[in-house]
């Protein structure tokens, strides 16, 4: 290639990462706190070394997050130099997304056209699920960066048996463990055996590659926890979404097998029944993902076939990420939320993308020329059932794409012309990337907040409340520079987030029965809390008041920790606007044993904790859990009883400093 193709190929890549850029980044503090769990746990490592390493959700240790802290680190390294705001938290997200795109064109150009790498770029940057986790603080951002680097370095190593390469990507898929867990290692049987049967090497050569490779996944992965388990228990945070102080069981179960089989491992069992092997096309997960996904699936089938060598092997590849992760996507049994699926944004974008390259190239041989009108007809008919989901948006965009495809596709295989077909080829890929975009950029549009958002307009599904979706409803008005500003009440509407019909009406957030008693899909779950106030349900966040936030900062010196509050989501809340260290009594779930309560009455006798904040979220388990603490239950009654309620704008509040 000259260098004149060269610099197109270069200013191409550098339009499609700087379009990336700009939807990943614009306008990304409307989304406030984002998940506000995380969100307080980075404030806490900005502030503590020890909470940096640990991912201990405040900086005086009390428990940590329940997931490993990888995906917090570049967070907290972002906020100690830029200082805490919405942006400085949320921006490194949108930058991994950015390094996604590029890494991928870079995998796809090792072995097919610089611009089906354009295209495989382009779909995942306008994937509606992508563009929601990379503006978002989940840790699925910094997963999907990793598991597409690793899938990059396989490439590599593939082309001349590289050991160097195929290590790096064990020391990829290792650190991705420290991003989200087992889920980073549902790629590895179809990497592994892809390697195995492919790698331009003798099969003795083949098989110690992969265990040095496999030694430096674990070498990658465990380094943490065994230095967590080093440490001595009384040492370091309460390992939070386990019920032993184990990391180890953190990863096998609660993060494990338990989101598999719907065990409950100290967390509040199996709340969903719709898995299935159409759960991805579903009302919760198609507008989030699968737009493209049965042009994959066709792309997939069909590189298989017509290819041959380092080719087939990249189709092999990218193929058992899809159809592996898909398929435990839809058929575990435990907790699934559609923004898992983000996880597949790389696979189907790289199938798109070389597979439209092999049958382009082919177009003139017949079984070509209809496999590829078919990927569109598909694509068009698919893109309009999804689009007409939301029949109060944009609702002539479906017609659209349907007409342009049936066209599109028709010439692709009737027409002769090298002008035609060409144009035909336009009008095919604008039809296919017309639905997946705008969802995208009505995701990009729109602030996002909570611990289960959702990419684009209301659909019916995932967790949508009797008002409309959960999305784009803002915990609190970010200020002029990127903070969240205290002192909103505006409070959630149905309670919860989660289609709760009951909750604080008002926003002054007392009287919470139950986050998800009577309608939500999470159905069962009732808590109640001592004296009401606080910030509501499971899934809710606390928006403290100025005075709130005045009278918990008044004081605070002696105090290890200025309140407690059960559950994770309501302290962080407290702990962001106050920028202070809040207690998560029982973790995320309010089911961990952490503390208990003969330590929490310690922490009362020596002075620790100032305040209790009355939450009226949890006071024992769920309904129907089989495993969990009842600690936090526990110690809400306990302070009910010992101590003096006092409300303050609507919050139930416990002096424990003055008993």
């Amino acid at each position: 290639m000259n260098s004149i193709g060269r610099r197109r190929q270069r200013t191409a890549l550098a339009g499609l990462l700087l379009a990336t850029a700009v939807l990943y980044l614009w306008g990304l503090s409307a989304s406030g706190w984002a998940n506000s769990f995380y969100s307080a746990a980075v404030q806490a490592g900005s502030q503590s070394w020890k909470a940096f390493f640990f991912g201990s959700f405040d900086a005086a240790n009390a428990i940590t997050v329940d997931k490993t802290p990888a995906a917090l680190w570049p967070m907290a390294l972002s906020v100690r130099v830029f200082g805490l705001s919405s942006w400085s938290i949320l921006a490194p997200q949108a930058l991994m997304g950015v390094a996604a795109v590029a890494t991928l064109y870079a995998t796809v150009r090792r072995n097919f056209p610089a611009w089906s790498a354009l295209l495989a770029g382009s779909v995942l940057a306008l994937t509606p699920v992508a563009v929601l986790m990379f503006r978002f603080n989940n840790p699925d951002a910094l997963l999907v960066l990793l598991l597409t680097m690793a899938a990059y370095c396989l490439v590599r190593a593939g082309e001349r048996a590289a050991t160097r390469w195929l290590v790096l990507a064990g020391v990829c898929l290792g650190f991705a463990f420290l991003a989200k867990m087992l889920q980073a290692f549902l790629v590895l049987p179809g990497f592994a055996l892809v390697y195995l049967l492919t790698a331009p090497t003798t099969i003795g050569r083949r098989v110690w590659q992969l265990v040095a490779a496999g030694v430096a996944m674990l070498v990658s992965a465990g380094w943490w926890p065994v230095a967590v388990a080093l440490v001595p228990a009384s040492e370091r945070p309460y390992i939070g979404g386990s019920q032993g102080n184990s990391v180890l069981e953190l990863a096998l179960g609660y993060n494990g097998i338990g989101r598999l089989d719907g065990a409950d491992y100290g967390g509040l069992g199996n709340l969903n029944q719709q898995a299935g092997w159409l759960r991805l096309f579903d009302t919760e997960a198609g507008g989030q993902i699968a737009w493209l996904l049965p042009a994959a699936l066709i792309l997939l089938a069909a590189g298989l076939w017509f290819t041959r060598g380092a080719a087939r092997a990249a189709f092999a590849l990218w193929g058992s990420w899809l159809v592996v992760t898909g398929l435990v996507f839809s058929l575990m049994q435990g907790i699934f939320h559609a923004y898992y699926t983000v996880a597949l944004a790389p696979a189907i974008a790289a199938l798109v993308g070389m597979g439209t390259a092999e049958l382009w190239a082919r177009r003139r041989a017949p079984l070509a020329a209809w496999a590829l009108a078919a990927v569109v007809v598909v694509s068009g008919v698919w893109s309009w059932t999804l689009l007409s989901r939301s029949q109060d948006w944009n609702g002539w965009l479906g017609s659209v794409v349907l007409a342009g495809g049936l066209v599109a596709a028709a010439a692709l295989v009737a027409a002769s012309g090298m002008r035609v077909v060409g144009v035909a080829a336009a009008v095919a890929v604008a039809v296919c990337l017309a639905g997946p975009a705008a969802y995208a950029v009505d995701t990009a549009a729109s602030g996002h907040t909570g611990a289960i958002p959702t990419a684009g307009p209301s659909t019916g599904g995932g967790f949508d409340g009797p008002d409309g979706p959960r999305r784009a409803r803002p915990q609190a008005a970010p200020a002029p520079d990127g903070r969240v500003q205290d002192g909103s009440q505006d409070g959630s509407q149905d309670g919860s987030q989660d289609g709760s019909q009951g909750g604080s009406q008002d926003g002054s957030q007392d009287g919470f029965q139950g986050g998800f008693e009577g309608g939500g899909r999470q159905g069962g779950f009732v808590r109640g809390g001592p004296g009401g106030g606080g910030g509501g349900g499971l899934l809710s966040t606390s928006t403290p008041s100025a005075e709130v936030v005045a009278l918990l900062k008044a004081g605070a010196g002696p105090y290890t920790w200025v309140a407690a509050t059960v559950g994770s989501n309501s302290a962080s809340g407290y702990q962001l606007a106050t920028e202070l260290p809040v207690m998560a009594v029982g973790g995320f779930n309010g089911t961990d044993p952490a503390p208990t309560l003969a330590r929490f009455k310690q922490y009362v006798a020596e002075g620790r904790i100032h305040y209790f904040v009355g939450t009226g979220m949890a006071t024992g388990r769920g309904a129907g859990s089989a495993a969990g603490s009842d600690d936090a239950a526990r110690i809400a009654a306990w302070v009910q009883e010992t101590y003096q309620a006092r409300t303050v704008d609507g919050v139930t509040l416990y002096d424990l400093g003055a008993g």
